[in-house]
């Protein structure tokens, strides 16, 4: 059976593998061997950009709702861009007219066309298109109100919407469609075409060689959830905004190979929801924030299961409650069960409520430990018991009672201003949803004060002893490595703030290690004494 140390070498091995083999993977996406015979000039197995010719380019952009066509009918023309530039960047908006058959939750699709100048797309044999539809289907978000007056956020209900089911998906408008050419000269070795870029390109012979025409693609991972419009029946136009930019072969490499995974993750039942969290990671932060974000990421993960290995294994052995603050460990479980319930309320993706969800049955099994209880079971209905508290541990409580007696004289009228203030000037969907963002926003801003009734103890018993240092001190890493997401990723200014406010607190404790030195003859994390350990042991003969 492997010990402790030699099963976190284990893990720690694995990991620094992982983080290489995905260095070596993302190093062979981004980087792509370039043709050898065109260093000579030689024609033979390269296959030559079309653009190196610097051909007059016109850009159109279609809309049917067929997901094909064969001739310019029952086709609408929202963008014709004549002199198409492929180095300048633009971004137009226009107005699309949405037929009948897409307002009743029909698909509507946008045919992109880059084509030569002065010549309908479908005469030019060497024109390039790439088909994406402008409507998807999910279910639209219940509506916000204000709870003491009625009043509707958006100040009308349509009539069709009360006959609906809330859960019955509906089609939305993707307002933005983000185009893409990769302008870089590159010439590719036609025996080793990279199989990504490859269903991109479209082929032609001029000559004696073999060209790839412009490489067109459309950037599915701009379109965001926030972006999303529904379509009403009464709708006849709707705004889509059309942005262009360049790019290059590596980002274009990389960016295929994250829209198929985030296509992958919907064919394994990811809703269009779930999805637009993992896009967010790649769309708001560039190429370099990136890569620093995929190794914090990374380390984020490797102590977090670090973080959670001890700590189980410290609750598991954990046998007194001396200078242990049990307000602290049941508000922890609070916290934490609150919290999952607001990103439930607030359907948050699956790859944020699932570890939710556990780290809350942990904090429920922490509080059982904590309060000693035993559950009987009679027939069906339980019966909760609890264990009885030494002189040293009812010392402890009555610290810990203290603290929390001079913590609610700030705390509660906070939480209680805070809730007021809320309820008249926010709109909720219901009363539970208010009460929920009530808790998880005093649990976000008050949240750090319910961690100092533990350093209240501490300070009373002149020890950190009976601390579990080890989870303590892979915590407080991943403590950090959230300040450094607190600048990288988009997210709630409280929850930025939540992060900086547990430093301070990390801080402190660090200073109560330095202040009071360990005392051999003190309880350590499991109830036990360097001394007595002692005397346990057997002597050698």
């Amino acid at each position: 059976m492997l010990s402790r140390s030699s099963f976190t070498s284990l893990v720690v091995g694995v990991f620094a593998v992982y983080v290489a083999h995905t260095c070596w993977v993302m190093y062979g996406i981004v980087y792509t061997r370039p043709c050898p015979a065109a260093a000579d000039g030689a024609a033979g197995g390269c296959v030559w950009p079309y653009l190196a010719r610097r051909p007059k380019l016109q850009l159109s952009v279609y809309t049917t709702t067929r997901s094909s066509i064969g001739a310019e009918s029952n086709i609408d023309l929202v963008l014709n861009v004549e002199d198409f530039d492929i180095e300048s960047k633009f971004e137009r908006t226009v107005n699309v007219s949405v037929p009948k058959k897409t307002r009743n939750n029909g698909t509507l699709y946008a045919f992109v066309f880059l084509h030569h100048a002065g010549i309908l797309p479908w005469h030019d044999g060497k024109q390039v298109h790439i088909v994406s539809p402008l409507t998807t289907y999910m279910v639209p978000k219940p509506e916000e109100i204000n709870l003491l007056t009625g009043e509707s956020a958006t100040q009308q209900i349509e009539a069709e919407k009360q006959t609906n089911a809330l859960d019955e998906p509906v089609s939305h408008w993707r307002s933005r469609l983000t185009l893409n050419v990769m302008v870089e000269d590159f010439v590719f070795d036609g025996s080793s075409l990279p199989a990504d870029v490859h269903r991109y390109m479209k082929m032609v012979h001029l000559g004696k060689t073999v060209h790839y025409l412009p490489i067109l693609f459309i950037d599915q991972l701009s379109n965001r959830v926030k972006d999303l419009m529904v379509i009403n029946r009464s709708t006849t136009e709707l705004p889509l905004t059309v942005s262009y930019d360049k790019i290059s072969l590596g980002k274009l490499r990389f960016w295929i190979h994250m829209q198929d995974a985030v296509y992958s993750l919907q064919q394994f039942g990811f809703s269009e929801k779930d999805a637009d969290e993992v896009k967010g990671i790649f769309v708001d932060t560039n190429l370099y924030f990136l890569a620093l974000t995929f190794f914090v990421a990374a380390f984020h993960l490797l102590f977090d299961f670090l973080a959670f290995k001890n700590d189980i294994s410290f609750w598991k052995k954990k046998r007194s409650m001396i200078g242990m603050s049990t307000k602290a460990v049941l508000w922890r479980c609070f916290s934490t069960v609150v919290i999952f319930l607001f990103l439930l309320d607030e359907q948050t993706s699956l790859l944020v409520l699932i570890p939710a969800g556990i780290g809350a049955v942990i904090e429920l099994w922490k509080v059982k430990k904590a309060l000693k209880m035993t559950v009987r079971w009679q027939g069906l209905r339980p019966r909760f018991q609890f264990g009885a508290y030494n002189d040293s541990e009812k010392k402890t409580e009555e610290y810990d009672a203290q603290a929390m007696k001079y913590l609610s004289y700030l705390l509660y009228p906070l939480c209680i201003g805070g809730a007021g203030y809320s309820l008249l000037n926010v709109k909720y969907k219901s009363w539970y949803s208010w009460l929920i963002n009530s808790f998880v926003n005093g649990v976000y801003a008050f949240g750090f004060l319910f961690m100092l009734p533990q350093l209240f103890v501490n300070y009373k018993m002149k020890s950190v002893a009976h601390l579990p240092w080890k989870a303590f001190t892979y915590k407080a890493f991943n403590t950090f490595i959230d300040d450094i997401f607190a600048f990288i990723i988009t997210m709630p200014t409280s929850h930025r703030l939540a992060c900086f406010r547990d430093d301070v607190v990390f801080l402190v404790y660090l200073y109560q290690r330095w202040l009071y030195p360990v005392d051999k003859s003190r309880v350590n994390e499991y109830g036990e004494s360097y001394e007595e350990k002692s005397k346990k042991k057997p002597r050698r003969e």
